[in-house]
């Protein structure tokens, strides 16, 4: 039996009891994590606030998973932490991050790239904390606590189907914005670090999509969240689609090789239907007329304001952009009207997986990261998540040299075919509310490329510029 095999049953007989003690409940905690905090958190890759300084910490949870009972460890504390950053004239702005840390007399060098750092006073004083994650016995305890529903201190596990024990776990080195644990190649957790109060849709919308029976999407065999008002979404267990490949990748070797992508494509096309054609039977489906038609463009036009202000190579196309918007309002004065739903709000090509039998999933329901939890759980029109994948196989096209922007238009010609076969609706249908869409995108996207890699500035820029000439014709 292997180590993480035969810890689990020890782990969980640690954790039957009370989930807090005199460490986590005296005040003191915090404070003494705090200098620790100030240098590692800004450091992880999913710390939203990079650039600009943390000036306070306040805890909100703090639950023993593994008691301090005094030994060498390993402990394990989980945290809801918010961290307090400036904000420009709108004043700080606070964060809430989980932390899942690990608690040793002293780390083992297998675990050196997990430091945290030594703690200097309080109830830790002594001991070494590091990212519990990249631990395998306290990444074994987080499966054994999702094995059993029930609640743990400020923490509660829930499951839809039984989770065998004993999962040797990895963690993914690919995650950004999260962290996700691999458990023997059969389930992936996937950890939110920056977390909000409501439910999270990469929980709430596959649970939906199970309840329809749409298999294009792992649906979720377990969970944990902070239970409250506003429950926090935590932490979703689904299947690992072992021996995948992301669309993404696929898309770039098939350039490299100097083929087509077009059955892929097409595929792609009618997965995604079938996915949207799922949430709009298990969700709401509000029309967008008037009012609400307003709103989606005035979003969109304070969003490219916003962007041309920060970004000045994007000033000359504002005029021809903001006519792509525009033509939306004005169908929407003549009493057309479009079917909005819940989306995938975030998909592009590295969003999906294409097993080895060729059977296209979705994945990553979470939205964009940047935008508020309200935003991202509101319905949409189709035509955003279709316009996402457009811009991704124009990303892919341009990522190659030389570009090839041929290979983009016939990959995004077959993908809107597919969706076209699979739910009997052409996006192309509805040009005014696609190119508004991918407009929307793309100022996204110039101002993403600007601010984080601006190397890559000319492939968005590219799309606005043609966007511009199109919307002024």
């Amino acid at each position: 039996m292997s180590e993480a095999a035969s810890s689990h049953v020890a782990l969980a007989k640690n954790t039957r009891n009370s989930a807090t003690n005199r460490g986590t409940a005296d005040g003191e905690l915090l404070p003494s994590l705090v200098p620790l905090l100030h240098s590692w958190l800004p450091r992880q890759r999913w710390f939203a606030g990079k650039g600009r300084p943390v000036t306070g910490f306040s805890l909100v949870s703090a639950t023993e998973m593994l008691p301090l009972d005094g030994t060498a460890g390993p402990g394990l504390l989980h945290l809801l932490v918010r961290a307090e950053q400036p904000s420009g004239d709108s004043g700080p702005t606070e964060d809430c991050y989980q932390l899942l840390v690990g608690v040793r007399a002293s780390v083992p060098p297998a675990l050196a790239s997990a430091l945290i750092g030594r703690v200097e006073r309080g109830p830790l004083a002594g001991r070494t904390v590091y990212d519990a994650l990249h631990d395998p016995r306290l990444a074994d305890l987080l499966l054994e606590r999702l094995r059993r529903p029930g609640t743990l201190g400020s923490l509660r596990f829930e499951r839809t189907a039984p989770v065998p024990e004993g999962l040797a776990p990895r963690v993914l080195d690919a995650e950004q914005s999260n962290s996700s644990l691999v458990y023997g190649d059969a389930y992936i957790l996937k950890i939110f670090r920056r977390v909000f109060p409501g439910a999270n849709p990469d929980l709430e919308l596959p649970l939906a999509l199970a309840r329809e029976g749409c298999d294009r999407v792992p649906a979720p065999v377990a969970w944990f969240e902070a239970p409250g008002a506003g429950p926090l979404t935590l932490g979703v267990l689904q299947p690992f689609l072992h021996g995948a490949r992301d669309g993404w990748q696929l898309a770039l070797a098939a350039l490299a090789a100097g083929r087509d992508f077009l059955p892929e494509a097409r595929a792609l096309g009618r997965a995604t239907a079938e996915v949207h054609t799922a949430l709009a039977a298990a969700l709401p489906t509000p029309a967008l007329r008037g009012t609400q038609t307003r709103q989606l463009v005035a979003g969109m036009t304070r969003r490219l304001e916003e962007a041309a202000r920060a970004v000045p190579a994007l000033a000359p196309y504002v005029p021809g952009l903001r006519a792509a918007f525009d033509a939306v309002t004005d169908l929407g004065v003549r009493g057309s009207g479009w079917a909005q739903q819940r989306v995938h709000g975030d998909l592009h090509l590295g969003q999906t997986l294409r097993s080895p039998d060729g059977f296209w999933s979705l994945i990553d329901f979470e939205g964009e990261p940047a935008r508020p939890l309200p935003e991202r759980r509101s319905p949409a029109p189709p035509a955003r998540d279709v316009a996402g994948m457009l811009r991704s196989f124009d990303y892919a096209a341009r990522s190659h040299r030389p570009w090839n922007p041929e290979w983009a238009a016939r990959c995004r010609a077959a993908y809107c075919e597919g969706y076209a076969q699979a739910s009997g609706s052409d996006p192309r249908g509805e040009p005014e509310l696609l190119r508004a869409h991918e407009t929307d995108k793309a100022v996204y996207e110039v101002l993403y490329e600007a601010r984080h890699r601006p190397d890559w500035l000319p492939v968005p820029m590219a799309a606005i510029q043609r966007l511009a000439r199109s919307a002024a014709a």
